[in-house]
């Protein structure tokens, strides 16, 4: 979930609506991402034994998920995983706030990798865990709203090119996350013998 990278996805979803309407898709949209997020993160554990899945088999595949996220960002493109395709936006865009449930609220800002980072780290069943994992959703929701309703003025004042760079760093930097994800997930099946 990145704030800088999702503005101007937002920016284009709310071409020349007017600030209120602006205004309250940016908030619809991350009050239902954090409810979304809070909810995957405090039944990870529920979902993991209900399927039953490893928690070792949730960091690989989140590892790779997450990767594959950063990877395309660092490429400077957009990942299916993180941005919807075109049509997903028409068929979404029949109603204005609508578009604050899909595609904003999900896959874009709760998508995929997000959900299963969260699950991972709150995982383990502890509850200063699950409030840490909590606090964190918190404030980035809190931060993609602020960069949301002031997006133009960030992208004037910083430019295009900061914007991506800073979007190219954030790849690195989930990169980086679901590798180490992967290789926790791998060392703990290997401990497990399975």
């Amino acid at each position: 979930m990145n704030p800088f990278a999702n503005t101007p996805v937002f920016l284009g979803l709310t071409e020349g609506m007017d600030k209120k309407t602006t205004r309250q898709i940016a908030s619809k949209a991350l009050v239902l991402t954090f409810i979304i997020m809070a909810a995957f993160a405090a039944s990870g554990n529920f979902l993991l034994q209900f399927f039953g899945i490893t928690l070792y088999a949730f960091k690989i595949a989140g590892g790779l998920l997450v990767g594959l996220v950063g990877y395309h960002l660092l490429q400077g493109g957009d990942s299916s995983v993180q941005k919807p395709k075109d049509e997903h936006l028409q068929e979404s865009g029949n109603a204005v706030l609508g578009m604050a449930v899909s595609p904003l609220a999900m896959p874009l800002l709760a998508g995929p990798g997000t959900l299963v980072t969260g699950m991972n780290f709150a995982a383990d069943g502890h509850r200063g865990h699950l409030l840490i994992v909590l606090a964190a959703f918190f404030l980035v929701c809190l931060l993609t709203f602020l960069c949301f309703i002031s997006g133009q003025a960030i992208t004037r004042v910083l430019g295009k090119n900061f914007i991506m760079v800073i979007s190219r760093i954030m790849g690195l930097i989930l990169a980086v996350v679901g590798t180490q994800m992967l290789i926790d997930g791998i060392r703990a099946a290997v401990a497990a013998g399975g």
